[in-house]
């Protein structure tokens, strides 16, 4: 019996989208797979709500943006404008110190307007660890940026003392201790005699005293080695030790330039021939020590008659110790000595001394000087 269908095909049914009633459908359309159900569309109300928020997001993004170029420009102009400082100030930024308690020193100080400000100028141009210590005048008026560049540039204020030739330890010691700009105590054992370097030394406020006895102590070994390097050979000295013993009284002896070889060679003649070397300044170590002698007190003959470890009119040879630190003419005068024969000198009155090759000749210079103090005195009373 036929159903009106072509041979072979056959009829399927399926049931509409909507859920209602059964509809046929070919073999072909029963197999194809059937499309997916499409997600429902957001309302307006929904679509409204994001882009609202999206453009509160923009809005507060494009206005902390000009915020902060707008801040950036502030501390710019900050950085680079003349700060409050009324006059010139000294300031003392100490060894080790950061960038934040620099800061809050110079606000402190009155020296810049704003620590924030100048932290982060410094840190932009990226010179967090380059401000040195020292202590630094900060002209007045100076912006930021020009106590910035101070403080990297390192030039900070340099005191000096000096120290002068011949000067004793002790009284080395007594000199460092009066100078305020140094600070801690002095060493509580104190260097060998001769052992100091006298000279001008240069050092920023906050370098300790024992700072600059460790510099003059290494400073004077450095000179003592270079020129008993190139001393003469023929000295009649063996040792550094005793070069420097020599040095020291030619140091005491004369403070004139043009004569330093001269006392020298007289010294270096009587060791050669074994005479003793009789100078008054042993003597005067001998009796007084580091302290030297008051300026008023003459030397006595009962002086020159009291034996001690120093007084070279009773002993032979040099004394144990140096008698003060010799500068470097002493040295190099005793290193290189003046040819002569000489050994024998005396005050001539004018700041120098006269020499003598014998003891005839000696003792008329000193009679000479005997009658230039003699009228001296008489000019006094």
């Amino acid at each position: 019996m036929s159903d009106g269908k072509t041979p072979g095909e056959h009829v399927a049914f399926g049931r509409s989208g909507s859920g209602g009633p059964m509809i046929p459908q070919s073999a072909r359309q029963a197999l194809k797979p059937e499309e997916a159900p499409q997600p429902p569309k957001p309302s307006a109300r929904a679509r409204s709500q994001f882009v609202v928020f999206l453009n509160f997001v923009m809005s507060l993004v494009v206005f902390l943006a000009v915020a902060a170029a707008g801040a950036v420009y502030f501390g710019k102009v900050k950085f680079d404008s003349p700060g409050p400082l009324g006059s010139n100030a000294y300031v003392l930024v100490r060894d080790g110190a950061g960038l934040g308690e620099i800061a809050t020193l110079l606000q402190r100080r009155n020296i810049i307007e704003n620590a924030t400000i100048f932290r982060l100028g410094v840190s932009a141009y990226g010179s967090d660890n380059s401000l040195k210590a020292g202590e630094y005048e900060i002209k007045s008026g100076s912006s930021m940026r020009d106590v910035m560049n101070l403080l990297r540039s390192g030039k900070s204020i340099l005191h000096s003392v000096t120290i002068a030739e011949g000067l004793t330890v002790e009284q080395i010691f007594e000199r460092l201790a009066e100078y305020e700009e140094l600070e801690g105590d002095l060493p509580a054992e104190m260097p060998a005699e001769g052992s100091l370097r006298p000279e001008t030394y240069k050092f920023t406020r906050g370098t300790t005293r024992e700072e600059i006895i460790e510099q003059m102590r290494s400073s004077q070994n450095a000179l003592v080695n270079q020129i008993w390097a190139r001393r003469n050979p023929n000295l009649p000295i063996a040792t550094k030790e005793e070069f420097v013993n020599l040095a020291s009284i030619v140091e005491k002896e004369t403070g004139r330039a043009d004569e330093r070889t001269i006392v020298a060679s007289v010294f270096l003649n009587r060791l050669e021939r074994g005479m003793r070397l009789q100078s008054d300044p042993t003597i005067i170590y001998g009796l007084f020590g580091g302290k030297g002698k008051p300026s008023e007190r003459p030397i006595y003959r009962s002086d020159i008659d009291k034996p001690t470890p120093y007084n070279t009119y009773q002993i032979s040879g040099l004394p144990p110790t140096p008698i003060a630190n010799p500068g470097r003419a002493a040295l190099e005068a005793v290193a290189n000595p003046s040819r002569t024969k000489y050994v024998y000198f005396v005050a001539d009155g004018t700041g120098g001394h006269v020499f003598a090759e014998t003891l005839d000749q000696h003792n008329a210079n000193v009679r000479r000087w005997r009658k230039i103090e003699a009228d001296r005195a008489k000019k006094t009373e």
